[in-house]
């Protein structure tokens, strides 16, 4: 028997309310307002400008981020280093593929396996011990892992994805 219009009405409002809460809200990704630092393209699936997602130092210190203490081969004694967590990052993006290209200022590149990037290493910091880092002491971003908490972070291969002045990020398959 073919329902009445009013609900016909209340079945339509009842599968329109059904979506709304099953589909996830997504919210635009907000632009810089300062000065661009870093930039992620490539298989992204959120973006904030023509390049892909922008990031200045405050949309990035907005991320949660961690620190640890560890020594660098590029560095003397131990260190404090804070940052967001690579994986963070390229969740915040949508980021899908099989490797990341890090670029830096210069237009230094290495390629990191996607799979290498855990939970908590390698971080993308923005401080040392509480300061933040100049262009000449390999800032304003360093991918840093936490090199001195197993000897898997004390490799050739390790220290090489360990860019400093960090400017791009690419992922691809």
């Amino acid at each position: 028997m073919p329902l009445s219009l009013p609900l016909r009405r209340i079945a339509a409002l009842a599968a329109f309310a059904i979506c709304a809460a099953i589909l996830p809200a997504r919210a635009e990704m907000a632009a810089p307002t300062g000065e661009v630092i870093l930039t992620v393209s490539g298989t992204i699936a959120e973006t904030n400008s023509p390049e892909g997602a922008a990031f200045d130092m405050e949309m990035l210190q907005a991320l949660p981020a961690i620190s640890f203490e560890t020594t660098t081969t590029w560095t003397e004694g131990p260190h404090t280093f804070e940052g967001v967590p690579l994986k963070t990052l390229l969740d915040a993006v949508g980021a899908e593929g099989g490797k990341i290209t890090a670029t830096a200022l210069n237009s230094y590149s290495v390629d990191i396996p996607l799979d290498a990037v855990e939970d908590a290493a390698p971080i993308i910091a923005y401080h040392i011990d509480g300061e933040t880092f100049s262009r000449r002491d390999k800032g304003p971003l360093w991918i840093v892992f936490p090199y001195d908490s197993s000897d898997k972070y004390q490799s050739e291969l390790v220290y090489g994805w360990s860019i400093w002045q960090l400017a791009g990020l690419t992922i691809s398959n």
